[in-house]
């Protein structure tokens, strides 16, 4: 697994051992950073200054990808032991200490924000409805801005109903589906 753009190109990024922490796939990421870059809903400006939440953040990759491309910021919350370690390592190997926030935790139950963020990445475990919860966890804490992207990897066949938010587009891709969406405003 590694960095598909920006400063950190090619950066190697490590993942803990077993199948607790399931790392979004390469081609994936670059997919969604692919519509993220063109899409006429976001841009490059919906990435660059941007102030990012990882949320599920695992190895760290997405908020990773977002810093290699020009985020000012970004926020990871994750619950794992193993994969706690693994993050502050990706971090500390792309030398972005100062522009990252490690929360271990669970995003069905954050803490209170320490910025509203625009750009909102979660890549739960499949098949628990993790996405709903999470995002209404994340708006009462204020960790959602008024109409921030939200980008989420849910399973295939996953059901995914955020209301008041407009699914701006969705694509599939082997067990997983992309779905970007635009939060109330």
């Amino acid at each position: 697994m590694r960095i598909i753009a920006g400063r950190h190109r090619g950066r190697r990024l490590e993942a803990p051992p077993g199948a607790a922490t399931r790392p979004t796939a390469d081609r994936v990421r670059q997919a969604l950073f692919d519509m993220l870059w063109h899409a006429p809903w976001a841009g490059r400006a919906a990435v660059e200054e941007a102030q990012v939440l990882d949320a599920f953040a695992g190895t760290g990759a997405l908020g990773l990808e977002a810093l290699s491309r020009g985020a000012a910021m970004a926020h990871f919350i994750e619950r794992d032991r193993a994969a706690l370690a693994v993050l502050r390592a990706n971090i500390a190997a792309c030398r972005e200490e100062a522009h990252a926030r490690v929360l271990p935790g669970d995003a069905t139950r954050p803490p209170r924000a320490a910025a509203a963020c625009g750009l909102v990445f979660l890549d739960p475990p499949y098949g628990q409805e993790l996405v709903p919860r999470a995002v209404a966890a994340l708006s009462a804490a204020g960790w959602i801005a008024p109409g921030a992207l939200i980008c989420a990897e849910v399973g295939q066949e996953e059901a995914l109903e955020l209301p008041g938010s407009e699914i701006l587009a969705e694509r599939a891709h082997g067990a997983a589906r992309l779905v970007c969406l635009r939060a109330a405003g």
